[in-house]
């Protein structure tokens, strides 16, 4: 029986690819946007917030991102993306549990929220894609997409685990089961089994056509000069706006509509479980086919998905409007580390993408609070859904313009 090349990269590589996905279930940029749904009644309830005074915790977890990307980018570049993940692992512990200390005073909510975007800031996306896109070339799409599950899995799993932490400790104790997570559960597996392969990595030594690969690209000047670098951020921008504003807001608006807490996080699950399925179907599909193109699909479903969850739902139309959004949600991330490291090479991919991901993270950080101002205004998320179908059409007019690959990035995939 032949190996192919492809095969014997994954084969001798799915080490990196485990440990990558536990380490984006635990990272600042999913843990805390996937469980912050499933906290909002109980401590809006003590403290008597608004929905957009919490959800605008978002916007220090998430939106600081856009501040510290072009950072991490940086470090990953000079020090490799090993030594980046694992301090930040321990400090968005300290963050999280920071959170389960705060009073009635809005400020030490954001401030805990901070910290888990700060000290916890080498989790982003920037470390996980960087270590992947520089140890994957035949198979880059599938190892990307099967690592970035994790967003699927934590998605899936953090609204239960929330509930029920809440349930049975209170939100204090969720706070503190929350930390848990990047501490006990991440960091081992990621001190034994995240050796990605570049020229910072102990690990084992890269071909010769490995290594013009990873030298070659644009520079971050080069590429914004381009049209294709504002396209995709463009792309990114209007696309994330849509995913962002749903994703923490749909357990709060379906149990709005009767649902309770368990059969909305269980819908929230359906969301997650399809960011898992996008992931690694998409990361197939770009291996194999002209990538914007599967991006605009995967951009025009989520459209129908928003419009279905205008108005009241039964359980079985808002899972499948659960799961058309969120097959997009998990393809998007995949596709932008994709897209960027085919249209702009790999010599300077973390900068670049740095840029991409602060784009991302200014509507995560924004976009929760939008739409839950949306809902404080007209007591309704239904303006909300109809602008974020809205606006993934737009993306999927945009991604269509990237054009050809360049041909001369090419030899390393």
């Amino acid at each position: 029986m032949i190996i192919t090349r492809s095969e014997q990269e994954l084969a001798q590589r799915w080490p990196l690819i485990m440990a990558t996905c536990i380490g984006i279930v635990s990272s600042s940029f999913v843990l805390p946007y996937y469980s912050i749904g499933a906290l909002l009644t109980p401590v809006t309830e003590e403290f008597g917030w608004s929905r957009a005074q919490f959800q605008a915790a978002i916007l220090f977890s998430s939106g600081l991102g856009a501040l510290t990307s072009p950072i991490i980018g940086w470090l990953n570049d000079k020090y490799g993306p090993r030594r980046v993940a694992l301090p930040s692992m321990m400090g968005l512990s300290v963050g999280l549990l920071a959170a389960s200390q705060i009073e009635g005073e809005l400020w030490m909510l954001f401030l805990a929220y901070g910290m888990m975007a700060l000290l916890g800031a080498g989790t982003i996306p920037v470390t996980w894609t960087r270590a992947i896109a520089t140890s994957f070339f035949k198979r880059r799409g599938l190892a990307l997409g099967l690592a970035l599950t994790g967003t699927g899995i934590c998605a899936s799993v953090a609204p239960h685990y929330t509930v029920w932490l809440t349930d049975h400790y209170g939100w204090r104790g969720a706070y503190v089961g929350l930390a848990l997570v990047p501490l006990v559960l991440a960091w081992p597996m990621l001190y034994f089994l995240f050796k990605p392969l570049d020229t910072h990595s102990d690990s084992e030594a890269a071909e010769p056509d490995t290594k013009a690969a990873l030298e070659t690209g644009l520079t971050l000047g080069e590429a914004v000069k381009g049209y294709r670098f504002w396209i995709l951020l463009l792309s990114i921008l209007f696309a994330y706006q849509g995913f962002s504003g749903i994703g923490p807001n749909l357990l709060p608006s379906l149990t709005d509509d009767g649902f309770t807490r368990e059969q909305a996080a269980s819908v929230q699950s359906v969301f997650g479980i399809s960011i898992i399925v996008g992931r690694v179907v998409v990361g197939y599909l770009v291996d194999r086919f002209w990538a914007p193109g599967v991006a605009a699909f995967c951009l025009a479903i989520p459209a129908a998905g928003a419009a279905m969850l205008h108005g009241s739902q039964t359980f079985e139309t808002a899972a499948l409007a659960a799961f058309l959004i969120g097959f997009a949600a998990g393809a998007e991330l995949d596709l932008m580390a994709f897209l960027a490291a085919r249209y702009f090479g790999l010599a300077h991919y973390a900068k670049i993408y740095s840029i991409l991901y602060a784009t991302l993270a200014v509507c995560s950080g924004t976009a929760p609070m939008i739409f839950a101002s949306v809902y404080d205004s007209t007591g309704s998320y239904d303006l909300g859904y109809s602008v974020a179908a809205a606006l993934f059409l737009v993306s999927v007019v945009l991604i269509l313009l990237l054009g050809r690959y360049p041909k001369e990035y090419e030899g390393g995939h």
